[in-house]
């Protein structure tokens, strides 16, 4: 494997281009089909106890290790400003709760921690962590803990730290985080594997 696929994202070595346009116009495109992804990745929720999981973190750690740091975070910015307008992108968001406001809401940390994990996941992508089981399992609790930090920060801070936040906004998500974790940590150095035996 030569060194720039060594040290590229998963998002450059797949569907490459060359020329200054024509990546500009892949780029564009992998960000509308990013924040496209989020959008619909958050309003999936799949049955579990104690609580339904849906795939909005996992879609955000994914994206920050395919896309890398840079696009990555364009893409979410993108997320984020869809949602800004005021449309129901969001997990629970809806027709009556949107926009700022919601944004602003218990939720607001969390997408404080979406950003902050995407740019991290990214990193560690170009480190080669999303090519090994291991390290894309580390890379995705990592995430995870970027995510809960400031999301349980702010709760703490609109509801008060006497409230029972870890009850609130944390075990009961665990469970869910463990399977997109197991997901991830397949998937990405699966498809790694599949991008070196096409490039030998």
């Amino acid at each position: 494997m030569t060194t720039a696929i060594h040290k590229s994202v998963l998002s450059e070595v797949i569907l490459p281009r060359d020329g200054r346009q024509a990546k500009l116009v892949k780029q564009i495109a992998l960000v509308l089909v990013g924040v496209m992804l989020l959008i619909l990745s958050a309003k999936i929720k799949i049955p579990m106890i104690p609580v339904p999981m849906t795939m909005g973190t996992f879609a955000v750690l994914s994206i920050g290790a395919v896309y890398g740091p840079r696009l990555g975070l364009m893409t979410i910015i993108g997320y984020m400003i869809v949602g800004a307008l005021g449309f129901d992108v969001f997990a629970s968001s809806s027709s009556e709760k949107f926009g700022v406001s919601y944004m602003m809401g218990s939720t607001g940390g969390y997408l404080v921690g979406y950003v902050l994990a995407i740019l991290v996941l990214g990193w560690t992508a170009r480190q080669g962590w999303d090519r090994s089981i291991l390290k894309m399992a580390a890379a995705m609790v990592l995430g995870n803990v970027i995510i809960y930090v400031p999301g349980l920060l702010w709760l703490a801070t609109l509801y008060g730290w006497d409230q029972p936040i870890l009850t609130w906004g944390l075990t009961p998500f665990l469970v869910g985080d463990l399977v997109k974790l197991g997901l991830a940590a397949l998937l990405l150095p699966g498809a790694w594997r599949l991008v070196d035996k096409a490039t030998k």
